[in-house]
């Protein structure tokens, strides 16, 4: 479960309205904000609705972008489309890439072009700071990554932006979180369901959301009937790895959570653990296979992900009512 962590600068209201059109422009972590159904892009506009407003979004998340290549794209994924409002997610890559990445000093300019550019358009704009690179708050490129997120935070003052500082609340809840792992992202950088609901709360407390309000978005994202994706895998052995994957809503996902740490681990390895399981009871003497290498010899590759993705799917209903030991 995602605490409702307040974002500071809060304004009282609201302030984007009913029909307006808001553009995402990002990079991987915004492309998936849209394309999965509890991304948080898709989060934004719902927990809007949920407080009556109703935006057109326009997602302009593209993997692997840099702060020169959404510069370069601005006007034609942005400003010709003529919307009162761009969030900006912009730095993760810029520092992840390393030697390929974008230079501090390159950074800022090309922020502040995109800063620019969208004033001179009358696009008003929410700049969202870089959330991390590993969970690892200490780790070489974290610490790269605050000058950026620095430049963020000081370019957004001076030229009166709306500042959704993600990667304060990030560092908030890594910080107060139960042990080591992955607890906000998939692998360091890209949002599981509960990163994607902590950029989200970030982005529309930039926007005025108060608790009541993100309250009352919270309860319509659990609604989402596919939210969240929980993905398994087993290594079989011999190069080949047999995976799974189960979505759910993010209410049944939160849920889940809390079942994995009651037992003393994550959702992950819960997951991971009820899919060996189910491979295992292929082989003799219950099953029919004599071993993993019968198994792959037998089944076709799409066949045996089907089988797993079903008995995985019973598995989490059963640890969801209760029955799953």
């Amino acid at each position: 479960m995602v605490a409702l962590l307040m974002p500071s600068g809060l304004r009282g209201a609201i302030v984007v309205k009913d029909g307006e059109a808001v553009a995402f422009l990002g990079d991987s972590i915004t492309q998936a904000g849209w394309s999965n159904p509890g991304g948080y892009v898709r989060l934004v506009v719902k927990g809007l609705e949920a407080n009556g407003v109703k935006i057109t979004p326009i997602p302009a998340g593209i993997g692997g972008h840099e702060s020169n290549q959404m510069l370069e794209r601005l006007k034609r994924d942005v400003l010709d489309k003529k919307p009162t409002w761009m969030t900006l997610s912009c730095g993760v890559n810029d520092v992840w890439h390393g030697e390929r990445g974008v230079p501090l000093e390159q950074y800022k300019a090309n922020i502040t072009a995109i800063l620019d550019e969208c004033r001179k358009a009358g696009v008003k704009v929410v700049v969202l700071t870089a959330t991390v690179i590993g969970e690892d708050l200490e780790n070489d490129t974290n610490a790269k990554l605050a000058a950026y997120n620095d430049f963020l935070r000081f370019i957004a003052r001076e030229r009166g932006c709306l500042l959704a500082d993600v990667s304060r609340l990030f560092q908030d809840a890594i910080r107060g979180g139960n042990g080591s792992g992955r607890h906000l992202t998939t692998d360091g950088v890209h949002m599981n369901p509960s990163g994607d609901q902590l950029m989200a709360v970030g982005v529309l407390g930039a926007l005025g959301l108060e608790r009541d309000h993100l309250e009352r978005a919270r309860a319509a994202w659990q609604e989402i009937p596919d939210g969240a994706a929980i993905q398994a895998s087993f290594v079989a052995g011999r190069g080949q790895t047999i995976r799974a994957t189960r979505r759910v809503s993010l209410r049944d996902y939160e849920r889940l959570l809390a079942v994995a740490r009651q037992r003393g681990t994550n959702l992950q390895e819960l997951a991971n653990g009820l899919l060996a399981e189910e491979v295992r009871a292929l082989l003799r003497p219950k099953g029919n296979y004599d071993s993993y290498e019968a198994l792959f010899r037998e089944m076709k590759p799409g066949e045996i992900g089907k089988v797993m993705e079903e008995r995985l799917a019973r598995r989490l209903e059963e640890v969801l009512k209760g029955g799953g030991q």
